[in-house]
């Protein structure tokens, strides 16, 4: 027995120091923290990156197209096609008397070729293509880090709402624990009671299925705290397996300002909508594009060319050039081309307009709905003390025998029901804070 008894209790010790080490080794995070991990390890945030990286890489190889185009070449040829031959023959400068006998020209022997080519090209006037191909691509790029800002913001209020529900969820877990260790309580009291003959077995047995259904609570919550944590945990980008913890809860503020104030700035900062604005400029770059097609075009070119039997630079020799064309009639494809580019160009004004009114609605809402969240946790706080009265007085007056078990159970229902809509009001409170700032535009990392 006594063996038995020191394995007992060195397997408790052995238990109780593996909780505590996993305790210790909970990371415990910050909401800013947290927030500052999931913008730099979320799914979301890696792929609009990753298009500001391509609207960027856009951006330099339109820069590009403008500067002159160097190109180095080698080609090696091998023939005895009459024309062909002759020609590289006097390419490598070889001509000689005996090469316009009839019987050679016609019937030269294989003759090999090594040519080396410099090449510059460089557009002279494009008709403004290229110019408004750069506005485009630059016009796109701006789109590009908006649409990240507006990114992060979502992420920062998803992050906001997950850290938070977490808090709710132990909240609730506390509420669930509390209602368990009352009804523990009433059904050691009815059982007391039925023992000295003031209460009826039937009293006994509700308490006993009031405590078998608060236990199921319980364990309901602790799966929705968990779940609430591995919510957070996908947020930041970690691993399930991972043990973090949250620290206190977040304490967001309401925008300075009126409605009136936050709607002019969300107009002009929303990050969003400045995107949107954006691609309305680029999308009327193209259409300019699309009219310098109809304009002259004109490049210059120079050359520098080797041509030898061997690899080799014996042979020499330059060609200077320029080019102008000009696009008369194409069957009317680029008209279209151009009333396409504006067609796209109104349909991407109404979206701007149609989000104008979407943010102004939804800034409008949000704002209205943190407002009576304020006024909601009041009123919750104040129905949690009276709810906690009155359980407190039934449970006083079934004590002694002058009410019934089942106006105690309903006491405790509208006190478990008061605690749990408390935890509610405090967290829609934090999240209708947080989506006022994010219709705004002014959700940052300095707002949590």
């Amino acid at each position: 027995m006594r063996i038995a008894r020191l394995i007992g209790n060195m397997l408790a010790v052995s238990l109780a120091l593996a909780l505590a080490w996993g305790v210790a080794a909970a990371e415990t995070l910050t909401l800013r923290r947290a927030a500052e991990a999931a913008l730099a390890g979320n799914p979301d945030m890696a792929a609009s990156q990753a298009r500001v990286a391509q609207a960027e890489a856009g951006t330099r190889q339109v820069d590009g197209s403008r500067l002159p185009r160097v190109t180095v070449s080698l080609n090696a040829t091998q023939t005895n096609d009459p024309l062909a031959a002759f020609g590289l023959r006097l390419g490598q400068e070889r001509i000689k008397a005996s090469d316009f006998n009839p019987a050679t020209l016609n019937d030269p022997s294989s003759i090999s070729n090594f040519n080396s080519r410099v090449e510059v090209t460089a557009p002279v006037y494009s008709g403004g293509q290229i110019s408004a191909r750069q506005d485009e691509a630059r016009a796109y790029a701006r789109a590009a880090r908006d649409g990240d800002l507006a990114a992060r913001q979502s992420v920062l209020l998803d992050v906001l709402e997950a850290y938070q529900g977490v808090h709710l969820a132990r909240a609730n877990l506390r509420v669930s624990e509390r209602a368990q260790a009352a009804a523990t309580e009433y059904a050691r009291a009815a059982g007391n009671l039925h023992k000295q003959g003031m209460a009826v077995r039937s009293d006994v047995l509700s308490a006993r299925v009031n405590l078998e259904n608060a236990r199921l609570r319980v364990s309901e919550a602790r799966r929705h705290e968990a779940t609430a944590l591995d919510r957070l945990k996908l947020l930041m980008g970690r691993g399930l397996a991972e043990t973090v913890d949250v620290g206190d809860e977040a304490r967001l503020k309401l925008p300075e300002g009126g409605l009136e104030s936050l709607r002019e700035q969300a107009l002009a900062t929303h990050p969003g909508l400045r995107a949107l604005r954006a691609q309305v400029e680029a999308m009327q770059a193209a259409a300019l594009a699309a009219r310098g097609a109809k304009l002259p075009q004109v490049n210059v070119m120079a050359r520098q060319d080797w041509n030898d039997e061997n690899l080799g630079f014996d042979a020499s020799s330059y060609t200077l050039g320029g080019s102008v064309s000009w696009n008369l009639f194409d069957g009317g494809s680029n008209n279209a081309a151009i009333d396409r580019a504006q067609a796209a160009r109104m349909e991407q004004v109404a979206r701007l307009r149609q989000a104008e009114d979407g943010v102004i609605f939804g800034l409008t809402e949000a704002r209205r709905r943190a407002l009576e969240a304020e006024e909601r946790l009041a009123a919750r706080e104040e129905a949690a003390r009276e709810a906690e009265e009155v359980q407190r007085l039934t449970k006083l007056r079934y004590e002694n025998g002058v009410t019934t078990l089942v106006d105690l159970l309903s006491a405790q229902t509208l006190l478990d029901r008061a605690r749990a809509d408390l935890a509610t009001a405090r967290f829609d409170l934090s999240v209708s804070r947080g989506q006022v700032l994010h219709a705004a535009g002014l959700l940052d990392l300095d707002q949590l």
